[in-house]
């Protein structure tokens, strides 16, 4: 039996990294814990059978998620008495040191996504900010780290009973997906004419593409600002 602290620096957070430590521990039977750090990587501590941590330690660069890039692999073995029954993803922690870590870009949707959109069966058919681990804003949401929702524009949208339940769900790709949201709980889209005042409309994005295709200026708030 071991015990192993585990450092990872690279694009490490808001790729689904903590989700697949995660997964990845669990599955190999392994107990203790993956967290965000405050310089952007990520800590892990492992307790179990040492044959088990070294195919764990293989698999954490051979299965990375595909957004994930690592830059470096710190392990220290520790001694003491096992501390954990269970594997478990805490709460981020604060410390930070010079890593070399870096906050990830925003990320185009990816195709499971597009699927969802398209979808009319879907709970997010048609909604504008659909996400998951895999895709969605990053770099222009996040206001500090660690990268959690509450150190994100995010904070200001609750999660619903639905969003809730696929991020605490470990087989749903939008577990502990930071910016889950859909059209009950999250950011709404609306359409205002020159002084502000709202429009009407019950699909303001395909009536904004109107206008352009008319040859009005609309002025198009992203998430990092404004497109005319």
């Amino acid at each position: 039996m071991a015990r192993l602290k585990v450092r990872v620096t690279g694009i490490v957070q808001g790729v689904g990294f903590r989700p697949f430590i995660y997964r990845l521990a669990v599955g190999k039977g392994l107990n203790g814990y993956v967290r965000n750090r405050g310089d952007a990587g990520v800590e892990i501590l492992l307790e179990g059978d040492e044959e088990k941590i070294d195919d764990f330690l293989r698999d954490l660069r051979a299965k990375k998620p595909p957004l994930a890039v690592i830059h470096e692999i710190k392990t220290s073995h520790l001694r003491g008495k096992y501390r954990f029954k269970e594997f478990t993803i805490q709460k981020s922690s604060r410390e930070a040191e010079l890593s070399g870590s870096i906050i990830p870009p925003d990320i185009a949707i990816c195709d499971d996504c597009l699927r969802e959109l398209r979808d009319p069966k879907d709970p997010r058919y048609d909604y504008f900010f659909i996400t998951c681990t895999n895709c969605g804003p990053r770099y222009t949401v996040i206001e500090s780290l660690p990268y959690d929702r509450e150190n994100t524009t995010m904070r200001d949208f609750p999660m619903c009973q639905f969003c809730m339940d696929e991020y605490a769900d470990p087989l749903n790709r939008r577990f502990h997906a930071q910016t889950i949201a859909c059209p009950k709980c999250g950011p709404k889209v609306y359409l205002t004419d020159n002084r502000g005042e709202q429009i009407e409309s019950n699909d303001p994005i395909r009536m904004a593409g109107q206008l352009i295709s008319e040859g009005h200026i609309v002025a198009i708030k992203g998430y990092g600002g404004f497109h005319l």
